[in-house]
């Protein structure tokens, strides 16, 4: 992927975003026998409790069944500097944190918490989605299972205000994460919404990003801020043929 500092390029990336038919994968899939398997596995070795876990892509089939540099951005911290991360309340609980990610894609960010911190873990993304994230919370609860964690799956559309209260409804959180959550321009205001559904009184939405399009990232700091203290934690240093390395930020309600 090439880097932009504009929106002046058509969003070919995007384009991707929404799924294809059941009946087209299936069509692919039979011309290509071989196209699952060759997009099967990812595996992430997390060191600080020296276990792997894997991750199915399905990049046929779109962008939310693909890993982002994000993701792994974020997962690193959590393995190696989660105090980073974890506020001081956060990192003495007795209990097991309980954790909400949003548009969780293939679930690499909320698997790993889950198995890092011993967490109960609730992945969250479009309907469409929710199947493979089923297959990788599967595919990895052994890992997660020793470790004390948890890992549910539930479909949440942002914006969506019955959505939103399914999920309210199963359990009460302590953290939001999210990775690679700012693309479309008419989802900046869906994706807010639900964040203030969640992140309320001191409890943080935490963002691992990538700057990729100046106009549109620009838009969501300056609607995040009317709302949220928004906080850098951390700063990646820039990717090959980008500006910009992934950014780690907390959003937090104002009083």
């Amino acid at each position: 992927m090439a880097s932009s500092d504009s929106d002046e390029n058509p969003d070919i990336l995007l384009s991707t975003l929404h799924s294809e038919s059941e009946e087209e994968q299936e069509q692919k899939q039979n011309q290509n026998p071989n196209l699952a398997l060759k997009e099967l596995d990812h595996t992430h070795l997390l060191h600080s409790i020296n276990a792997t876990i894997t991750i199915r892509e399905l990049r046929s089939r779109g962008l939310s069944f693909q890993l982002w540099p994000a993701a792994s951005s974020l997962v690193s911290l959590l393995d190696l500097n989660p105090s980073l991360l974890l506020s001081p309340y956060l990192q003495s609980k007795q209990t097991p944190l309980r954790i909400l990610e949003l548009g969780s894609g293939t679930g690499l960010v909320g698997i790993a918490a889950a198995a890092l911190l011993g967490a109960r873990v609730t992945l969250t993304d479009l309907p469409n989605v929710v199947p493979n994230l089923q297959f990788n919370a599967e595919l990895n609860s052994s890992v997660v299972s020793l470790r004390g964690g948890f890992v549910s799956v539930q479909q949440l559309r942002w914006g969506d205000e019955q959505d939103a209260a399914d999920v309210t409804s199963t359990e009460k959180f302590d953290l939001v994460v999210g990775s690679d959550v700012v693309y479309y321009e008419e989802l900046i205001e869906p994706l807010l919404k639900t964040v203030e559904v969640f992140a309320k009184g001191e409890m943080a939405f935490v963002m691992a990003h990538l700057r990729r399009w100046k106009k549109r990232d620009a838009t969501f700091f300056r609607k995040a801020r009317k709302n949220f203290i928004v906080e850098v934690l951390h700063k990646d240093p820039p990717l090959p043929e980008w500006r910009s390395g992934v950014a780690v930020y907390r959003l937090t309600a104002k009083k």
